[in-house]
């Protein structure tokens, strides 16, 4: 059942469009990450949900709701940030207890709930911690709790784990979305980050410049980004441009291709092909849904349980992560790879 719904959300500022007709829904307990450039909204599409900014036009509704009436105060949404926004001469415990406190919770009840919340975030016995007694990741763990205590229906979380580490980072991500899935609560999540997106996500919304250009699973994205503009954002660089001749023929500079992949009903066609989607084709023997293309390499890197190849086809760049066995040719050597059709996704215009 759909709990948050967001139709055609707009919003400017000074003349300039920030966001641009937002449209999504999200079902109760899903977590829904914002993913785009520095600049492309997602901020903004946090403050609006959040009533801290005003949209130019759309309808925002939660549990059949329409919230825009109402004042932030009163919309029973958390937020989380990056900068933890933690009182610093309060404890653990006060900075965990201050929502409570301000809704007027009995102390009891407000001490068996910031008990319980410390320890689903990992900080059973710290609640009377200074917050300058505790390293970076257990700030974000209070700020966590904190966010949670008050039974929020939406949580907002603004690039929360944008100042840590990759190696807390990671394992941050992989804890905070346990406890919301835990706590079945529903949440938007910001970050720039790819592979922080996809771990932490049932739905993916890719923004770029105000507009939202792909909302899906972190799966279905990736396997088949809409279009060129997601594709690059996802780091993808094996984006050609051609023609379609006939049926699935694609035409262009460095093959004609018959990718199985997507559908086009413009002559002008552009194609991604994924990079994990080849192998070294020693024997010239294709299987049945592979493509033969040959290059030469130009740069080649052992990453350990990969290699990165970079192939000049036909005069265009092409960058595969081929598996370490067999061994690829030395810079220089022409290459002959056998590329699964799955590996092709044709791109919207």
């Amino acid at each position: 059942m759909t709990i948050l719904d967001v139709r055609n959300l707009s919003s400017s500022y000074e003349e300039q469009p920030l966001l641009k007709d937002i449209t999504f829904s999200l079902k109760k307990g899903e977590i829904l990450c914002l993913l785009g450039p520095s600049g492309a909204g997602k901020t903004t599409l946090l403050r609006l949900l959040a009533g801290l900014e005003k949209e130019d036009s759309g309808i925002v509704t939660f549990g059949n709701l329409n919230i825009q009436p109402i004042p932030s105060h009163k919309r029973n949404f958390g937020m989380m940030f990056q900068e933890y926004a933690l009182f610093p001469h309060k404890n653990v415990f006060e900075n965990v207890s201050f929502g409570l406190e301000m809704k007027k919770w009995p102390l009891k009840i407000r001490q068996e709930k910031v008990a319980e919340m410390l320890e689903i975030v990992g900080l059973k016995g710290f609640a009377h911690r200074a917050i300058d007694e505790l390293s970076g990741g257990e700030r974000q763990r209070v700020a966590l709790a904190r966010s949670l205590a008050p039974g929020p229906q939406l949580l907002l979380l603004d690039e929360p784990l944008g100042s840590l580490d990759r190696t807390l980072r990671d394992r941050l991500a992989a804890e905070i979305r346990s406890i919301l899935k835990a706590l079945n609560v529903t949440a938007l999540f910001v970050t720039h980050d790819q592979s922080e997106a996809f771990s932490v996500a049932d739905k993916v919304a890719i923004l770029y410049q105000g507009r939202l250009e792909q909302f899906d699973s972190p799966e279905n994205i990736y396997r088949s980004p809409a279009n060129a503009t997601v594709s690059r954002f996802l780091g993808f660089k094996n984006i050609i441009y051609g023609k379609r001749v006939k049926g699935d023929l694609f035409y262009s500079a460095i093959a004609q291709l018959h990718p199985a992949t997507g559908n086009s009903d413009t002559e002008n066609d552009t194609l991604l092909i994924r990079p994990e989607g080849a192998r070294i084709n020693q024997v010239e023997q294709l299987k049945d849904n592979e493509i033969a293309l040959t290059g030469t390499i130009v740069k080649r890197q052992f990453q350990g349980a990969t290699y990165k190849l970079q192939i000049k086809v036909g005069g265009q760049m092409l960058f595969f992560d081929l598996p370490i066995d067999p061994i690829p040719p030395g810079i220089g050597n022409a290459v002959h790879l056998a590329i699964r059709t799955s590996a092709f996704v044709r791109l919207a215009s």
